[in-house]
This record gives structure tokens, C-alpha cells and sequence, in this order.
């Protein structure tokens, strides 16, 4: 069987039998993603799920409700995602790869730093509070992986939530792109290798 491979987090595109709710999820995540917080209203929402807004705001009350849900629900599947590729039978590197490349893949077109600082600014503190603790269940994946690793002695002891987030925190580097729009390395197979070979050396200190 065929595995099917899309973009980290990202919802499936089959809208068939499912229920009117989570149609309305899928789609606003995408629209969120590719065209920003502010820019994305209730109606674009509801004319491209072909529903009326009523039915839209039967399910959210707001803008910020929606947005909050879509985005607590992408980060549950890429957690599951990323426990998926981390708990595979291979070498930590060879996951840490693949986790990598899949995420770089999933964030090459958003601007994830600015898409956040300009939904947060509408988002109540318990909003951005649940979307605070599905973004720590992410990293909590990769940090058990490398509390596993150190207790199979795969790699040096040290500080495994240190170890989680600085490995995210490296992977947004490669969406870094010059004035030209132009990325550090011209493809993601080579940006990824650079990132985990760079990732790699620290950890074996």
C-alpha cells in the first residue's frame, strides 16, 4: 500500500462524508496558513467551504475561536506526525532527519515567526495559553526521544528539553531568506543534511 505524503500537520484534502465542523477546520487552516490572520474573514471561510457563515459561526463564535481550534488541531497531528517518524526503528540521526526534512518541506512558503506575532495579537491569554500547551506537547515527542537515546547511551547525556528546542529552533533557520527571497542552501534535501549535521556535532560534545 501506497503511503500518502503531505505536508507536516497540514489536513487532508478529501472532504467526502466528513462532518461540516471539521470541513470548516480543514479549510480555514489552510486559508490561515497561506494567507494570513488578518486577511482571512469569516465569509472567505464559509464561500469556500460552501456553507453560509451562520453555519460557520454555529460552530465558532469568532475569528479567534476558529483560528485557535485550527491551530491546537494542527499541532495534535503534527505531534502525532513527528512520534510516528521518531519512534521508527532507525538511527536517532536517520529520524532526526526525516523530521526535519518533513518540517522544512510543511514551512518552506510561511513565514511561521510573522504569522504568529500577527494572529497573537488578537487571541485572548486563554487562547494563546492552549495553543502554549499544544506547542509543548510537540517538542515533549522529540524530547523523549532523546531521553531514549541517552539511556541507550546513542548519545552523550545532557539536557533533553534544551536538546528538543534547540533543534526546532534550528529548523526555522532554514526558512530564513535574503533581501532576493533567496534561501541559505537551494534545496531542502541539502538545507535538512547541513541543519542535522550541525545539530549532530553538538549533541556528540
Amino acid at each position: 500500500m501506497q503511503q500518502e505524503h503531505r505536508p507536516l500537520g497540514r489536513p487532508r484534502q478529501d472532504h467526502k462524508e466528513k462532518p461540516t465542523k471539521n470541513v470548516i477546520l480543514d479549510v480555514a487552516t489552510r486559508l490561515f496558513l497561506e494567507q494570513g490572520y488578518q486577511v482571512v474573514s469569516m465569509d472567505d471561510v464559509a464561500k469556500k467551504c460552501g456553507v453560509t457563515k451562520a453555519t460557520v459561526y454555529y460552530y465558532y463564535k469568532t475569528k479567534a475561536d476558529l483560528f485557535t481550534d485550527a491551530m491546537v488541531q494542527m499541532m495534535i497531528r503534527i505531534r502525532k506526525r513527528i512520534f510516528d517518524i521518531l519512534s521508527a526503528d532507525k538511527p536517532l540521526k536517520d529520524r532526526l532527519l526525516e523530521f526535519a526534512k518533513a518540517h522544512l518541506q510543511a514551512t518552506v512558503d510561511i513565514d511561521l515567526k510573522g504569522f504568529m506575532k500577527e494572529a497573537k495579537t488578537s487571541l485572548s491569554k486563554d487562547q494563546l495559553q492552549q495553543m502554549k500547551e499544544a506547542e509543548d506537547k510537540m517538542y515533549e515527542v522529540l524530547e523523549q526521544a532523546l531521553i531514549n537515546a541517552m539511556e541507550k547511551g546513542d548519545i552523550p547525556q545532557g539536557h533533553p528539553k534544551l536538546g528538543a528546542h534547540a533543534f526546532v529552533s534550528l529548523l526555522t533557520v532554514g526558512n530564513y531568506k535574503d533581501s532576493d527571497q533567496k534561501p541559505i542552501f537551494p534545496s531542502i534535501d541539502e538545507m535538512t543534511e547541513q541543519i542535522v549535521d550541525f545539530y549532530w556535532n553538538g549533541l556528540a560534545k
